[in-house]
């Protein structure tokens, strides 16, 4: 467990704070006197990034019908 100073935790916290969330501890010290610790909420959820193109939900299903051309009715209704 590394310990970083409050200024260094001030000056980077976002930093700190991303290798938290990937499961890394810290001690925050005030000078030489440990004061703090910081620490994840909960253990790091290692979830693989997708890949571009990768379907993540479920399958939509689109039938034909949705794609058979308008009646006179219905182009009607749409004032074309």
């Amino acid at each position: 467990m590394e310990t970083i100073t409050t200024h260094e935790a001030k000056t980077h916290l976002s930093r700190y704070l991303a290798e938290v969330e990937e499961g890394k501890e810290f001690i925050i010290a005030r000078g030489k006197t440990p004061v703090a610790k910081l620490v994840p909420l909960s253990p790091a959820e290692q979830r693989p990034r997708p890949k571009v193109g990768e379907h993540l939900g479920p399958v939509i299903e689109i039938p034909d019908s949705a794609f058979a051309p308008l009646t006179e009715e219905e182009l009607k209704e749409w004032g074309l």
